[in-house]
């Protein structure tokens, strides 16, 4: 009896120690002085970050949490007193012991204000993804593939990743339980391919239908909540509720540009209904935000993160022509207000496209990127999108990068759509309106 005591004691005491890191590191929003890193472990774990100024000897304690099963083993570390445009690196440890024999490394943003011109940068953009998981998937052919997509990303060398919702596919099995929920947002998180792109730059992250509930889920949704929930453990935005109501509304700035991350499913109406004008996609606290933001920022470019395609001329599918009143309202305020720069970007469709609308003198765009590694919409080409910019369709996975380059007076963002395996298929100069 006393060996089999002695015996069960040193299970527990050990087991602790054999628990990994199984998602992760990640990083997730980058300041200046700021930046958030987000790990998870497969069971209960004690772990702590250290980081320090590249090129200097003291390592300098982030803190300690333990991970716990209620929420999902996932941790989140804020680094602060940081100094702007410095190289850091960093540990990470479980149980006091180093997490692999790599030091990453993340920089913070540079103050470049009032000193010199806007840093040049670049920006990965990429919708979709599904991951593949046989246990839940339908059957027959599988839906997801191509996921070398991931490390192509990750060399192009991006400053920044902007993931535009479906960043997971919820299955029948998942989208009604926390546990279900929390499943399959860890079964997506640990996939080894994703492993080097959440390392390589600060991830940021909208959601659309797949990552909040059903196919074409909208805030009648019941359990929208526990959706809210899981995207708050699993990515680090620099806040949300931005708008003043729930969800991931939030706003922030990656040198000279404004990014403007919009939820367009918690307080999204059906495009069914027979009023087209009682519809709303973003609500209008959410509008009349959005407009006030748009209005008081100073960025060269103005990049609205949504879900759903905004510049689509046709009313099919999910696209925000289907809610006709709501978007002409939108679009007729950033005319009205002589807002300039308004760059959309969008996921959802299934193919690529680059989609321009001038109303008023005033130019918008609207880039979409999708999918990165689930099927391909196919027969996108018959659609009669009167503002799709002619030669930009796109029907392959893949995902689109923008380069920001130029003085403030000359910048410009240089699109690229590129296929899974980093193949140049488009490329167009976006100038910056005067």
């Amino acid at each position: 009896m006393k060996k089999l005591v002695l015996s069960l004691l040193l299970v527990l005491h050990v087991a602790p120690l054999l628990a990994q890191i199984v998602a992760g590191p990640m990083l997730g929003y980058a300041e200046m002085r700021e930046v958030g890193i987000w790990m998870q472990t497969q069971k209960q774990t004690l772990v702590h970050v250290e980081f320090r100024q590249a090129g200097t000897q003291k390592w300098l304690n982030a803190g300690s949490t333990i991970t716990k099963g209620e929420t999902a083993y996932t941790a989140r570390f804020v680094l602060g007193q940081l100094e702007p445009g410095t190289t850091y690196e960093y540990k990470v440890f479980a149980n006091a012991k180093q997490f692999g024999a790599q030091t990453f490394t993340f920089k913070t943003q540079k103050l470049w204000q009032w000193r010199e011109e806007p840093p040049a940068f670049r920006i990965a953009l990429g919708s979709c993804h599904y991951s593949s998981d046989s246990a839940y998937d339908r059957p027959g052919e599988s839906y997801g593939g191509d996921f070398q997509v991931f490390d192509n990303i990750a060399a192009k060398k991006p400053d920044m990743m902007l993931w535009l919702g479906d960043n997971i596919y919820l299955r029948e099995a998942d989208w009604s339980s926390r546990s279900g929920i929390l499943y399959r947002y860890s079964h997506m998180r640990k996939q080894p391919y994703l492993q080097k792109l959440l390392a390589t730059c600060p991830q940021y992250a909208i959601w659309d239908d797949h990552d909040f509930g059903p196919n074409d889920a909208t805030g009648s949704w019941a359990h929208k909540d526990l959706s809210l929930e899981a995207f708050q453990l699993f990515w680090m935005n620099n806040g949300q509720g931005a708008a003043g109501v729930p969800g991931i509304t939030t706003a922030f700035q990656f040198n000279d540009i404004g990014f403007f991350l919009l939820d367009n499913r918690y307080h999204r109406s059906s495009e069914r209904l027979k009023d087209s004008c009682s519809r709303e996609m973003l609500g209008e606290a959410q509008v009349k935000w959005l407009i006030d933001a748009l209005k008081g920022s100073n960025a060269s470019f103005k990049v609205v993160a949504i879900g759903s395609q905004v510049l689509n001329s046709e009313a099919l599918y999910e696209n925000y022509a289907q809610y006709p009143c709501e978007r002409e309202r939108l679009l007729e305020a950033i005319s009205r207000e002589g807002i300039k720069n308004v760059v959309f970007v969008t996921g959802d469709r299934h193919h690529s496209e680059l989609s321009k609308l001038e109303k008023n003198g005033i130019v918008m765009y609207d880039i979409t990127a999708s999918p990165l590694s689930s099927k391909v919409g196919n027969s996108r080409d018959n659609e009669k999108n009167r503002n799709r910019v002619e030669g930009s369709l796109q029907l392959k996975r893949g995902f689109a990068t923008l380069d920001v380059r130029g003085d403030r007076k000359t910048r410009e963002l240089v699109l690229q759509f590129n296929d899974s395996n980093g193949q140049l298929l488009y490329e167009q100069i976006i100038p910056r309106q005067p």
